[in-house]
């Protein structure tokens, strides 16, 4: 059995957005849209997900913290579709080509989904959510947005995503994070974020606005560490780094 978390974002619900899948470090993808809902992207992770796994035989378990989706697809499609995907009241069924895609990736496939709460510290499920964000976030900056390597299997052979990204960059996400082993719980004031001694991490005398680059490597477990650090003090990872440095 494969299991794998899918989950999606968007920054104003409708606004940048993006979707997620993740099985391990070395099988996720990602991508997204400038404009889109949270239940759209939820329900593409997912769909992506069986795309990606397509040439697969096990059969293949979601992690997924959306009800909605679950039901979607458990309780809900096959009536729509009898119905000319229209609803008990007659109206048009929200979302239908994502629904009408997932429809057809499902047949003959070997699945089962598992509710997971959301923002708790599931690994799996922070995974998927940090890198959907992740994408909606770089939607939002304009920046590149991370695709993640798809699916690689024993032998060598990936699957691409068919990320709805303009951009195929596969940037790490982690990149411009410490590693969180290394924090403290509290984080430096604003105006500690300021190194004002000879043992700077940075120089500051380039120009006010220059920035500088640090990329590690962090665990997953280092990554959810940092994840939630960052959400009990409001700020993104970033920030909290920031204000460390």
């Amino acid at each position: 059995m494969i299991t794998a978390a899918a989950d999606g974002s968007a920054l104003g619900n409708p606004g940048p957005a993006g979707w997620a899948w993740y099985v391990d470090d070395d099988r996720w993808a990602a991508g997204g849209w400038k404009h889109a809902t949270n239940n759209q992207g939820e329900l593409r992770a997912v769909l992506e997900l069986f795309r990606a796994t397509a040439h697969l035989d096990e059969e293949l378990l979601v992690l997924c913290d959306s009800q909605y989706v679950i039901n979607c697809i458990t309780k809900w499609m096959q009536g729509w579709k009898r119905k000319g995907w229209r609803k008990a009241d007659g109206k048009p069924v929200l979302n239908v080509e994502l629904l009408k895609e997932l429809d057809a990736e499902l047949a003959g496939r070997r699945y089962r989904f598992e509710w997971v709460k959301g923002h708790v510290g599931h690994p799996m499920n922070e995974a998927a959510d940090i890198r959907a964000r992740s994408v909606a976030e770089a939607y939002r900056s304009g920046g590149a947005v991370p695709s993640g390597p798809g699916w690689s299997d024993a032998g060598g052979t990936r699957t691409a995503a068919r990320a709805g990204a303009t951009s195929s960059a596969a940037d790490d996400i982690e990149t411009g994070l410490a590693a969180a082993s290394a924090l403290d719980p509290t984080p430096a004031g604003p105006t500690d974020a300021v190194p004002q001694d000879d043992d700077a991490l940075f120089t500051l005398d380039d120009a006010p606005d220059a920035w500088h680059q640090l990329t590690v490597e962090l665990s997953t477990e280092e990554h959810d560490r940092l994840l939630q650090l960052a959400r009990a003090s409001g700020v993104s990872p970033e920030e909290y780094l920031r204000g460390l440095i």
